[in-house]
């Protein structure tokens, strides 16, 4: 059995459950949420490049203090509605139980981007809400600084793994 990550993007922080076993070896609370983070830095639904390049700053760096902490084979796991989302829209099929690679992610990401950089909103269907930046902001960072190479999104995580109940 690897090591499970559960990850929680809230609105004020960012939680992850670490370990193995029923109950968590770790949980560990980071100060970066949806909401938090948009209204440092998303104040309006078209992203300056700045603003973009602070919250990556901000979300990396918190990010960052749990790279000794969670075993580079752990399993990544949500059952948060919004990195759903995020996966739908990275082309996945809404199902009780998605899964979505770093790279398809990263092209949700980099279309964002290109949204929020000017692209006509007509052109992409990818939502420009500063809540929505900020999770997948942090979903990136967190995936990226991490090694994840896979987040698997569920209805419920258990011990054994993600399921789609």
């Amino acid at each position: 059995m690897h090591d499970l990550a559960v990850l929680h993007i809230g609105a004020e922080q960012t939680v992850v459950m670490h370990g193995g076993e029923v109950v968590p070896q770790a949980v560990l609370t980071l100060p970066i949420g949806a909401r938090q983070t948009a209204a440092a830095y998303f104040r309006s639904p078209r992203a300056r490049p700045l603003d973009i390049e602070r919250a990556i700053a901000a979300v990396e760096d918190e990010v960052m203090k749990l790279r000794a902490l969670i075993p580079d084979d752990t399993k990544l796991c949500t059952t948060d509605a919004a990195i759903a989302e995020i996966a739908v829209l990275a082309g996945a099929r809404k199902a009780p139980l998605m899964h979505m690679s770093l790279d398809a992610m990263e092209q949700v990401f980099d279309r964002w981007t290109a949204v929020a950089m000017g692209r006509p909103v007509s052109q992409d269907e990818v939502p420009t809400s500063p809540p929505f930046a900020a999770t997948l902001l942090i979903l990136r960072e967190f995936m990226h600084h991490l090694q994840f190479g896979e987040i698997t999104i569920v209805d419920q995580c258990t011990p054994d793994g993600p399921t789609g109940a």
